[in-house]
């Protein structure tokens, strides 16, 4: 019979028989401290497996980026294609502002010389309105019930201002009174000299209006007899109707077919 009388003697017999090493553990550990070394091989191994479907997840996951990357690689190439497209239309626009800058740079030159064409035909059509105006003062005459006597000359409006007392007209006023249109001398029915101011334009207007008016009142103030203010011209201004319909002046209508180019 073996005798255990220290720990030496129980390591020793548990050396020899192993057996009771496992006998000894199961009285003394619990199942769940003998299964724990199993358990945390099998964690082990499970943890292991999972960590190796998350690297596989993982490199799944970087293949995708990788793919993306490429993507966004091609978008970056299809982007600079498009930047390039733009450059070359910029560049295009860039020709066609050129070209308009050219083209409104020429219009500007025509559009200066119509404007010119434009006033010097008015000069034009003024001048000859003026003309056949002219040769029509009698008819102005006749048509406002009187009879023509002659049309007074720059030098006879000349003489008309200087003898008068002119201090308080303006210096353009007088001025443009000694170059009007047309003054013509008539009688009137009770045999009385008299005048008619008449002012010329393609096209009468309120400004021709108001010389006549001035003029007139002018004539008046100059020679104290009766006189009238007239426009001529091709066409009326509409505007001025109240004022020919109210008798403040007389409008004379040139006959179109004086006015063509024979």
């Amino acid at each position: 019979m073996t005798t255990i009388n220290t720990i030496e003697d129980l390591l020793r017999l548990l050396d020899q028989n192993p057996q009771w090493v496992d006998a000894l553990r199961a009285r003394l550990l619990t199942r769940e401290l003998i299964e724990l070394p199993e358990k945390v091989a099998q964690f082990a191994a499970t943890t292991s497996e999972k960590f190796g479907q998350i690297d596989a997840s993982f490199e799944r996951v970087n293949e995708k980026f990788d793919q993306v990357d490429a993507k966004f690689d091609q978008v970056d190439a299809r982007f600079d294609q498009v930047d390039a497209r733009f450059e070359r239309v910029d560049a295009r626009f860039d020709q066609v502002d050129a070209r308009f800058e050219r083209i409104e740079q020429r219009l500007g030159r025509v559009e200066t010389v119509l404007e010119r064409n434009q006033v010097d035909l008015g000069y034009l059509k003024g001048a000859h309105a003026r003309n056949v105006a002219i040769g029509d003062a009698g008819e102005i005459a006749a048509s406002m019930g009187l009879r023509w006597n002659r049309n007074l000359d720059w030098d006879d409006l000349r003489r008309l201002a200087d003898a008068a007392d002119t201090s308080a007209i303006a210096t353009g006023d007088l001025r443009s009174f000694r170059r009007a249109d047309l003054i013509i001398e008539a009688t009137d029915r009770q045999g009385e000299t008299c005048y008619i101011a008449t002012e010329i334009s393609f096209t009468a207007n309120g400004r021709d209006t108001d010389r006549a008016v001035r003029n007139a009142r002018f004539l008046q103030d100059f020679t104290g007899q009766r006189s009238y203010p007239a426009i001529a011209g091709l066409r009326l201004d509409e505007r001025i109707q109240t004022r020919v319909d109210a008798g403040e002046v007389f409008w004379h209508e040139l006959d179109s077919s004086d006015l063509e180019a024979e």
